[in-house]
């Protein structure tokens, strides 16, 4: 079974996760702080990490924050504070999900699973997947060689993107990449559409360099399409 990561200071509580993770069989590996946190996370390699947003060292911001410069390791965050404002922060952060304590136990154990579901998707197609003359997925590393640079993406954003790709040409609504990526259909998850999108455009402009157009274009009040002209429309999806 993967090994998780819980990083979270109360003992009660992580001994509640840690206790909810196992008897699921998953091996867990438990940090007490933001800086432990970051040193397990590299040490373990976990499939997953749980944190907490209110931490010591350094809180759950900060380390999403490192975390994200090295790792797409899935993050599901943890909050006792139910509040629109600091779910978006975490979606635009790079969190992948974001639970409010206190939460049911199954309801938490439903959303690893399907994290880590998404993480170990498509992952025996180490060949790559063309998707134009400039972009190629590479589903075993989570990166896109875009324009003869290499993008390391998150799960979400690679998923993301080969939907997107595989639908070339055809607007995908807001609602369907909900379905397809996050399997989330709820209000909040708009948020989470719009900001991996803006992360995913960033660094495709970035790796491009000036004067390349990037290829996912918004159809405003509707959803995103990937643009290749050189290419005809996709699949259905």
């Amino acid at each position: 079974m993967p090994r998780l990561l819980i990083v979270e200071d109360d003992a009660a509580s992580a001994l509640a996760l840690r206790e909810l993770l196992v008897g699921r069989g998953y091996k867990v590996a438990r940090a007490t702080d933001g800086r432990e946190g970051l040193r397990l996370l590299f040490e373990e390699k976990p499939a997953l990490m749980v944190l907490d947003v209110m931490l010591p060292e350094l809180d759950g911001w900060a380390v999403l924050a490192r975390a994200r410069d090295l790792s797409d390791v899935p993050v599901l965050m943890l909050s006792a504070r139910d509040d629109v404002g600091d779910r978006v922060r975490g979606l635009r952060a790079g969190a992948d999900d974001y639970l409010v304590k206190p939460f049911d136990g199954e309801e938490l154990l439903a959303r690893v699973e399907a994290l880590l579901r998404r993480s170990g998707s498509g992952s025996r197609n180490r060949g790559g997947e063309e998707a134009g003359e400039h972009l190629r997925l590479l589903p075993d590393r989570r990166t896109a060689l875009w324009h003869g640079g290499q993008i390391r993406l998150s799960d979400i954003e690679y998923r993301l993107l080969r939907l997107l790709v595989r639908n070339r040409g055809r607007v995908v609504t807001t609602e369907q990449l909900l379905d397809r990526v996050w399997d989330d259909t709820r209000a909040i998850g708009r948020d989470r559409v719009k900001f991996a999108v803006l992360r995913l455009r960033r660094k495709l402009r970035k790796e491009a360099g000036p004067g390349v157009k990037g290829p996912i274009e918004a159809v405003r009040g509707v959803g995103y399409r990937f643009v290749a002209p050189e290419e005809d429309e996709g699949p259905a999806l």
